[in-house]
């Protein structure tokens, strides 16, 4: 499955039916007044979130939505029927954009949270409306008004609480399929991961958190450089960022840098989250120069590191209860190892 995570598309809401002139004409009503009804309203259309999406992909294909237009009234006063709302669904973590003006028009977070993008056209008012004392038979009506139409831009931000974010080889993927059942692609040479993964990590408790690998983030990339600025948004949402620096880089402290000044750059409330540093790659390197590098690396960050290897999944548990610590604290009052 391809992951798509923006889309544009065109919705049009349903006209308005028009109301119509009509007159009563009955065998034994001998002063029969006007009739016509008035016109159904037209349909609207709403977006919902739902949970069994995970991308935009339909939207790839699909780029126009329309809702059905409401019916012209018909004699005996009757209203015409109102036009069906075109109902779309989309993923949870859908941000919804009016694409011409730039304006935020809603986020769906929730599954089953709606948003009505265009509001269908009232229907047009038939000649009974307009009965008055002066005006004992009108001759006219009203047509019905035209339904909204709008350029959507969709942007789909992951749910996920913890987001692992380092440069391109750190082991995130390696570390996400080691904490869950997620089986991100894993190899030896830089963005083997081109999209985001998640893995649904369980707490002792039983409980089920989400954690999020974000391709891997280079130096420029909140000006579009490499991957980052496409897959940025998506820690955005998290309450957790876990950096992972890889311990046999040519120098890990100045790529702990270059992560920290990008998250500073995008700006968004990323330089504030709560962050969890973790030196990775242990098992590949010798001791003394761990212990080098995380001391630097505390220097930098201004608490020591996690020493980790996924791969052999050591130090990982000591990793995993300082994050649930962290998320089990109020918002706000995080403290980070």
């Amino acid at each position: 499955m391809q992951f798509i995570d923006q889309a544009e598309i065109e919705v049009e809401a349903g006209s308005g039916g028009d109301g119509i002139v009509a007159f009563r004409r009955e065998k034994y009503v001998p002063a029969g007044g006007p009739s016509g009804g008035n016109g159904g309203r037209g349909g609207s259309v709403i977006l919902v979130a739902v949970e069994n999406l995970q991308t935009l992909l339909d939207f790839r294909y699909a780029h126009r939505f329309q809702a059905e237009n409401g019916s012209r009234g018909g004699p005996n006063n009757r209203t015409g029927a109102a036009g069906s709302d075109r109902i779309i669904e989309v993923p949870c973590g859908t941000v919804v954009y009016d694409a011409q003006t730039n304006e935020l028009l809603g986020d769906l977070v929730a599954p089953g949270q709606t948003l009505c993008v265009a509001a269908g056209g009232k229907g047009g008012l038939g000649n009974k409306y307009f009965l008055s004392n002066r005006n004992r038979a009108p001759e006219y009506a009203l047509p019905g008004l035209p339904g909204e139409q709008r350029l959507l831009r969709l942007e789909l931000k992951l749910l996920a609480e913890v987001g692992i974010i380092g440069l391109p080889n750190a082991g995130k993927s390696t570390l996400i399929s080691a904490l869950s059942a997620a089986r991100p692609k894993v190899a030896d040479y830089p963005f083997t991961t081109l999209i985001p993964n998640l893995g649904v990590v369980r707490k002792p408790t039983g409980d089920g958190t989400v954690f999020a690998d974000i391709p891997g983030l280079i130096a420029g990339a909140h000006q579009g450089a490499g991957l980052g600025h496409d897959f940025l948004r998506h820690i955005e949402r998290t309450r957790l960022l876990l950096h992972l620096v890889d311990a046999t880089a040519t120098d890990p402290v100045a790529d702990y840098q270059t992560i920290q000044q990008e998250l500073h750059a995008y700006g968004r409330g990323l330089p504030d989250r709560p962050q969890v540093l973790a030196l990775n790659k242990i098992d590949a390197v010798d001791e003394e120069t761990i212990a080098a590098i995380a001391q630097e690396l505390a220097q930098r960050h201004g608490s020591k590191p996690f020493l980790i290897s996924a791969a052999t999944h050591q130090g990982l548990e000591p990793l995993l209860q300082q994050i649930w610590s962290i998320l089990d604290t109020p918002v706000g009052q995080e403290v980070t190892h």
